[in-house]
């Protein structure tokens, strides 16, 4: 009764998500009759007075602050972890630990707020020198940097999924086996050498899929990041321009759309791109953490250069 019970519940779940995906699918019928699949999808117009809708902005603004808070926070957060699991004095190490996990306690909304009263003013003269002085680096130039853009959401993002981040990998990186390090050390590396040589190959499947779901909390976030993008739907051509994501423009137009059919279902179809986009993420990060453990598999010793 146990096993069958657990099964019911396993099927349950995935039942569940194909009933979310047909739903949407069936939501938003009326966009995806007048647009079309491919052109609600990649066509770059959201014109909401004259009821065209292309969501390719959307995407975009969802992928480039994904991204960038991928590239800022999970370097940082993993460098946290590798701290706290090996060079954090011990009579500090709990107190640390448990700030950083505090950190995902802060609701999205004061994140948002911070954002846009502290970190826009401050940010925004260096924001407009970096885009000045490296303007021959695609996607950098701009004229003139406005407040909110596509770099501040990927950095309150990053901010966000540190805590997530970092968590998983500590717990990773305590599993290292000691022996494992310490023929590292009597073998002559150092410190560094021995972190990078050994705990970090033997903790990467789980480094992996601990970015991948901090890469899923990001594509969903909506709150913090309809504060600081700009809600602007157009196809920003920098990191410091003003755009749009899947999340934000549900949250923001939603309860205008209610007297407007298409629109609604525009906003549905803009959910659907989002639940499939995370799930395409996920299928990426189970096939990556599968590769990991096939390239680490018995060798691990060996790729520590301990063999």
């Amino acid at each position: 009764m146990l096993r069958y019970g657990l099964t019911a519940l396993a099927a349950a779940v995935l039942v569940l998500l194909a009933y979310f995906f047909i739903k949407l699918a069936a939501e938003s019928k009326l966009v995806f009759e007048q647009e079309g699949i491919l052109g609600f999808v990649f066509s770059n117009n959201w014109d909401v007075p004259n009821e065209i809708y292309g969501a390719l902005p959307l995407v975009v603004g969802t992928l480039i602050t994904s991204t960038l808070a991928l590239v800022i926070g999970v370097p940082i957060a993993v460098g946290v972890a590798v701290f706290l699991t090996e060079l954090c004095p011990r009579r500090l190490r709990g107190s640390l630990t448990i700030l950083v996990d505090l950190l995902a306690a802060v609701p999205s909304v004061v994140y948002g707020l911070w954002a846009f009263y502290y970190l826009i003013p401050k940010l925004k003269p260096a924001e407009q020198w970096f885009a000045d002085t490296f303007h021959f680096i695609p996607f950098v130039a701009i004229d003139s940097v406005p407040g909110p853009n596509y770099f501040i959401a990927g950095l309150v993002l990053a901010i966000m999924l540190l805590p997530i981040v970092s968590a998983i990998s500590r717990e990773v990186l305590s599993t290292v086996p000691s022996d494992l390090k310490e023929a590292s050390l009597a073998l002559g590396s150092t410190r560094w050498e021995m972190i990078r040589t050994s705990m970090l190959p033997y903790a990467r499947r789980g480094i992996t899929g601990a970015a991948m779901l901090g890469l899923g909390r990001a594509i969903g976030e909506t709150i913090a990041v309809t504060i600081v993008i700009g809600d602007n739907p157009i196809l920003g051509h920098s990191i410091f321009g003003q755009g749009y994501t899947l999340a934000a423009v549900i949250a923001n137009e939603f309860n205008e759309a209610a007297a407007n059919p298409v629109h609604k279902a525009a906003l549905i179809g803009a959910g659907l791109v989002l639940f499939v986009l995370t799930l395409i993420v996920n299928s990426i990060a189970r096939l990556v953490v599968m590769r990991s453990e096939r390239q680490s598999g018995v060798p691990i010793v060996a790729q520590g250069g301990v063999a």
